[in-house]
């Protein structure tokens, strides 16, 4: 049996589905009616990391887990209470998605910090273990869309500093291999995208994916701050700033070969990501279908 969490974000969705029907097959969630269904039903249990019981009850007969958790989430211990309910329930291998960050000896905002704990709690846990990292993922773009829909228009911060994003679906797959492969455990990925690209570089795929102009508006960094700290907690809008800063002085264009190395295939490229997910960024049908 093989647990899922986090699957009604991006990665654990894609874990869920690739697993589904093929092994055994439980997922942890909040709302069961949130929990995706593509290629068969899994057996949901209720709860979440604060609730001991629902973690035992999911855990009961695991042999791996998939662990995804947020930055400042359950008081910063839900990696803790995951890993203490795993030991004890006897599973073998916790697969955790941390970020690329943690290597990073310049990296010292509240989210890499985070990370760097979750990953030593669950180290020291006593359970098998394999971290996945990632690069930021491509499907962040997505922010993008509702001003590309009426604008045209792309606006970051720091528009030609590079980032070796990742498409989720290539952490997934990655995840799948190594919670039902042998010689993962004790490892961690660096998992990235094939080339460094920069914001503006994706907007230029953008439009030619969408076939329509787009142009791109540097966004300062007191803007940055003031659309990050209306969305996110003061915390972690500032870790984001922190990130951006590091972006630019080339801390994330390292790309790497792990995607390829477990998977068996390249990394997918941007455009690709882009055109599985232009109608995310299309202008609406006009009336009458015309």
């Amino acid at each position: 049996m093989i647990l899922v969490t986090g699957v009604t974000g991006r990665v654990g969705r894609e874990v869920a589905r690739l697993l589904g029907g093929v092994r055994p097959l439980r997922v942890l969630a909040r709302d069961p009616g949130r929990v995706p269904v593509a290629g068969g039903v899994p057996e949901v249990v209720v709860g979440d990391y604060a609730d001991r019981g629902s973690l035992a009850r999911a855990l009961e007969g695991v042999a791996a887990a998939f662990v995804v958790t947020v930055p400042g989430a359950g008081g910063g211990e839900d990696d803790a209470r995951f890993a203490e309910a795993a030991r004890a329930a006897g599973v073998r291998h916790l697969v955790k998605v941390s970020a690329a960050a943690v290597t990073d000896p310049y990296a010292d905002d509240f989210i890499t910090r985070w990370q760097r704990g979750a990953e030593d709690v669950i180290r020291s846990c006593g359970v098998g273990w394999t971290f996945l990292r990632p690069r930021s993922f491509m499907s962040n773009t997505l922010s993008w869309a509702s001003a590309i829909r009426s604008q045209g228009v792309v606006r970051a911060v720091h528009g030609t500093s590079v980032n070796a994003c990742v498409d989720p679906r290539d952490v997934a797959e990655v995840a799948v291999r190594v919670l039902t492969e042998d010689g993962h455990q004790g490892m961690a990925y660096l998992l990235t995208g094939p080339e460094a690209l920069s914001a503006v570089d994706q907007t230029e795929r953008l439009s030619r994916v969408l076939g329509r102009c787009l142009r791109f508006e540097e966004l300062g960094l007191g803007q940055a701050w003031e659309l990050w700290s209306a969305r996110y907690p003061e915390p972690v809008a500032r870790a984001l700033l922190e990130s951006a800063e590091r972006q630019l002085a080339g801390a994330k264009a390292q790309v790497g070969p792990a995607v390829s190395e477990v998977t068996g295939r390249p990394a997918r490229p941007f455009g690709v990501w882009a055109a599985d997910h232009a109608a995310a960024f299309a202008l609406p049908a006009a009336p009458g279908g015309a």
